[in-house]
């Protein structure tokens, strides 16, 4: 299995009941944050890292407003060398042919270790903040798969016109040439995603959930990609608590759960209007951070975490997007993630 992590772009509001909020870093104290943590991933041995984009966020019930991705996504090619790096892009935002040529920048300068991460959106503040129309939810959907086909058009041919509803382009020569093929990822959960996935997507990122949720959505993809011939993967977000006894895991979840705040929890339901398929269940665990990590129920001993690990290998998840820094859960689980796979 897989795995991949958060860039540090966010500094601020990625989990609900105890989490800690600071000033963004600036010059020297940010590169040292960036350059010492691209070797922790590294001497991890971390296959990607998501660089993820948080136009504006409150920091409160969200995360906070992040440093641009692509930016950030340049400094990370800078002090990796075997990281795949997936940068995550708002339709709407970027001109995908504009994108094409800085994203072929980027595959030159890590030599081929560049993925996107196509992002319709949920926050609907920050598409009025900075004048984008959001479309309404499905139309969003829509003009992600016209910039996939006009990114993937690019990508792919030397000379490529694209006349969609959403994008154009005429007779587009993007030069340097990409040095191989295109992989996308997307997320959401709707019947819009999946639809998207099944017809032009390589990955799904996937809000955490209980096994029967997230093995739910996967095989509804699975449903849907059959009829497109599409092999789509699938990257799970958790976020562990690894204790030395299930007991004291569970002990230290029960405080954060009796420590969140209702009204905070209300109000994220209201952020996230935009979504559908998301922070939609009624899993108290969801609200404890901002992806709904910690109802992944990567939780408890390490032995625990590991048959856990083991059982959403079994029902399709190839990669876990995990958020790091729990030390027993580096220690003894994270080194034994790269040899789970499904079994039968």
């Amino acid at each position: 299995m897989e795995t991949c992590t958060w860039a540090p772009t966010v500094f601020g509001g990625m989990e609900m009941a105890g989490g800690t909020r600071r000033e963004t870093p600036v010059g020297e104290d940010l590169v040292g944050i960036i350059r010492g943590f691209s070797e922790h991933i590294e001497a991890l041995g971390l296959s990607h890292l998501l660089i993820a984009q948080r136009w504006w966020g409150s920091g409160v019930e969200m995360e906070s407003s992040s440093l641009d991705c692509t930016a950030m996504t340049a400094l990370f090619a800078a002090y990796t060398t075997r990281t795949q790096l997936v940068t995550a892009i708002h339709p709407g935002f970027f001109h995908p042919a504009v994108l094409a040529k800085w994203a072929v920048s980027i595959d030159r300068l890590t030599a081929g270790r560049w993925s996107i991460n196509v992002t319709s959106g949920w926050n609907l503040s920050e598409f009025d903040m900075y004048g984008i129309d959001p479309l309404e939810h499905d139309e969003r959907y829509a003009r992600s798969i016209e910039f996939i086909e006009l990114l993937r058009g690019v990508w792919a041919h030397e000379t490529f016109s694209y006349d969609g509803h959403y994008f154009q382009c005429e007779g587009l020569e993007l030069e340097p040439r990409p040095t191989g093929e295109l992989e996308i990822f997307q997320g959401g959960q709707s019947d819009a995603a999946i639809s998207m996935a099944a017809g032009h997507s390589d990955w799904m990122f996937l809000n955490g959930g209980s096994l029967e949720k997230t093995k739910g959505i996967i095989d509804k993809v699975r449903r849907a990609s059959a009829a497109t011939g599409r092999d789509v993967k699938f990257a799970l977000y958790g976020h562990p608590l690894c204790r030395p006894t299930d007991r004291e895991a569970w002990e230290e979840i029960d405080r954060r759960a009796a420590a969140l705040d209702p009204g905070l929890r209300a109000k994220r339901r209201g952020s996230t209007s935009g979504a559908e398929g998301m922070w939609a269940d009624g899993d108290d665990l969801s609200h404890l951070d901002t992806n709904e990590g910690f109802s992944t129920r990567l939780i408890g001993s390490p032995e625990t975490i590991v048959d856990r690990i083991q059982a959403f290998a079994d029902i399709g998840v190839d990669m876990l997007h995990l958020t790091l820094g729990d030390p027993l859960f580096e220690e003894q689980v994270f080194p034994a993630i790269g040899a789970v796979g499904p079994r039968g």
